[in-house]
């Protein structure tokens, strides 16, 4: 089963960029898709064949939301995380597949010592126990969880090429690494699982700012996770990072990341 994650900057344009050459020719299971930037009706037609879709989009036009593209039919969808403040934002969705419950997560992005950090960091707070819970909820139920997405956060000094000088910018902070560390702990529900199959390596990064060189000189960061339960996480073959060739050939500044699972 392969399951991926990208942030294609607004859906539309990625299709005019190439996401639909993507998407047919990699042949994964399920997607999970943030800042899709549309409505439902707006989803393009040409990558709308052999899906199903699950799809939270913002109150505010154009702005945000997330998706769940799966081969097979959901048997129940739920978006949001029961805040007020954030449902109608468009960062949540998740659906039921057969033994397994699959989340596309889109967190707000921060901007340190501004109001910008105290809302995500708002939406961190509630959105701890919210993945306990289901944790808690799919284990009872014999089910496997994957919550995949763009966490806006960088865990670790291997996964962002210039960590000595991002210590106090949002997306590496100490508050939120520890958040992470609280996340991906020994005795967490939820494994870091491309970080499992790349223990010491840097990287694989999926996001390069669009500011000067930082693509075609490899200054990324690694800030699209797949959080997975524990028993799934153990059944994970391969993980790897779908980076475009060249600067001009992608269709996002993020670049999809793909686990494979080996699975009955």
């Amino acid at each position: 089963m392969l399951v991926a994650t990208v942030n294609v900057n607004g859906i539309r344009a990625a299709v005019r960029k190439g996401f639909d050459r993507w998407l047919l020719e990699r042949k994964v299971d399920v997607v999970c898709l943030q800042e899709v930037r549309a409505q439902d009706a707006e989803i393009p037609p040409e990558i709308r064949d052999g899906w199903h879709i699950a799809h939270a989009e913002a109150a505010a036009r154009g702005r945000n939301g997330v998706a769940v593209f799966s081969r097979i039919e959901p048997t129940a969808v739920r978006t949001g995380i029961g805040s007020k403040e954030f449902d109608p934002q468009g960062r949540y969705i998740e659906v039921d597949l057969p033994g397994l419950t699959v989340a596309s997560l889109y967190m707000p992005k921060g901007e340190a010592e501004t109001d910008r950090q105290v809302t995500k960091e708002r939406f961190m707070k509630p959105f701890l126990p919210y993945l306990r819970a289901l944790a808690r909820r799919a284990e009872a139920a014999d089910r496997d969880v994957i919550v995949a997405g763009d966490w806006n956060m960088a865990h670790r000094e291997v996964d962002l090429k210039n960590w000595r000088g991002n210590q106090k910018n949002s997306g590496f902070l100490p508050q939120e690494r520890a958040w992470l560390d609280k996340l991906y702990g020994p005795r967490s529900a939820y494994v870091d699982v491309v970080r499992s199959l790349h223990p010491d390596a840097s990287g694989p990064y999926s996001w390069w700012s669009y500011r000067g060189r930082a693509f075609d000189n490899d200054v990324g960061w690694r800030i699209d996770h797949l959080a997975v339960t524990r028993r799934l996480a153990a059944r994970a073959r391969s993980a790897e990072v779908d980076r475009a060739a060249t600067w001009d050939t992608r269709f996002s500044d993020h670049s999809p990341v793909v686990v494979d699972f080996d699975v009955p």
